[in-house]
């Protein structure tokens, strides 16, 4: 197919103000391949740059184009390309590390302070028709993976990285708080490690009926029941997706001693933490940033079809209407999961 000089792309120029422009394609550098884009999910991230303009430190000072969880056609190789041919489906893994940092040689680039992510200012992420990437952050699709699919491959690498590292291992108790979409993941990935039991809470029925599509096998709706008591010292590991203080706390409750907790909800800057609690139960916690190394797992996981991301989706709109599906994700939390934008 012939590449066209221009493409649209959806820039967020301001808060609750999206707009539509013509901008050039880019041409693939070296090693480098040119995707075009096909799908593209909205993260609660992209719901909260829209109306607030910022996220903590990360703030929209210029216009910038949203959107990181995508997948397409690759059209255009770079010189020294290797691994990719065109025509080849591939999910895109949007935070480029710089390569050279002690993490980034470690293996963490999740944690490289010179990371290059496609939706967090001043880098335009991935609500537009082309976008160039290192070959190695284009991960092929194979059959049986729709191209939707793909595009949900970012958040499952959220839950696997999550899941990584607390070391969920078969038999475990897994509590899962929260059954956004994240927290739908994580469910999943821990059943797909093979936990005995995984069990779900929020305090929204639907979602808790979406959790047992997702690997929970009990759910606890924590607006009627008290969370802390119900499963008072009763799970190996808790993953906390929704990082609130009360979730917080009911983390260090419900572990049993030894256990371990991941973050996984990025938390408020400020909470109060029953230290006391989390030091004689000799909890292990971690923090959970992104995914690094989790891409390929996330793709094997939904070709196996250990993980299946198709019931996430639940609504859909045609590119370039943006702002239409970020306004209607933002206005439909409670009844929406995964609101996906394709552009065929």
């Amino acid at each position: 197919m012939a590449i066209p000089q221009t493409m649209k792309a959806v820039y967020l120029v301001e808060p609750l103000k999206l707009e539509l422009r013509e901008v050039p394609v880019p041409e693939p550098e070296p090693g480098e391949v040119l995707v075009a884009i096909r799908a593209c999910g909205i993260c609660g991230s992209d719901i909260h740059f829209y109306e607030k303009g910022r996220i903590g430190d990360f703030v929209v000072r210029a216009p910038l184009v949203l959107g990181h969880e995508a997948a397409g056609d690759v059209v255009g190789l770079g010189p020294g390309v290797r691994t990719l041919a065109v025509g080849d489906r591939v999910a895109v893994e949007p935070g480029i590390p710089c390569r050279r940092c002690e993490h980034c040689l470690g293996g963490r680039y999740n944690l490289c302070q010179d990371v290059v992510f496609l939706s967090a200012p001043p880098y335009d992420g991935l609500f537009r028709e082309y976008v160039t990437v290192p070959e190695d952050f284009a991960f092929t699709l194979p059959d049986g993976v729709t191209t939707e699919m793909g595009a949900t491959v970012e958040p499952l690498a959220v839950a696997c990285h999550a899941v990584g590292l607390v070391g969920v291992r078969p038999g475990e108790s897994v509590a899962v708080l929260g059954a956004g979409p994240i927290g739908l993941l994580a469910a999943a990935c821990a059943s797909a490690a093979g936990a005995g039991e995984v069990i779900s809470t929020d305090r929204i029925p639907g979602r808790l009926d979406a959790a047992a599509r997702f690997g929970a096998t009990r759910v606890v709706n924590a607006a009627d029941d008290d969370v802390s008591q119900v499963l008072k010292d009763a799970v190996d590991v808790v993953l906390d997706c929704v990082a609130v203080e009360e979730t917080l706390w009911q983390a260090f409750e419900i572990i049993r001693p030894g256990g371990r907790v991941a973050w996984v909800g990025m938390a408020a800057d400020e909470a109060r933490l029953p230290f006391q609690l989390f030091q004689v139960k000799e909890a292990m916690v971690t923090g959970v940033f992104r995914y690094a190394n989790r891409f390929g797992t996330a793709v094997r996981l939904l070709a196996s079809g250990k993980v299946d991301t198709r019931p996430l989706i639940t609504h859909r709109f045609r590119f370039p209407a943006v702002a239409e599906a970020v306004q209607f994700a933002a206005a439909n939390r409670q009844s929406t999961l995964k609101t996906m934008v394709n552009f065929d």
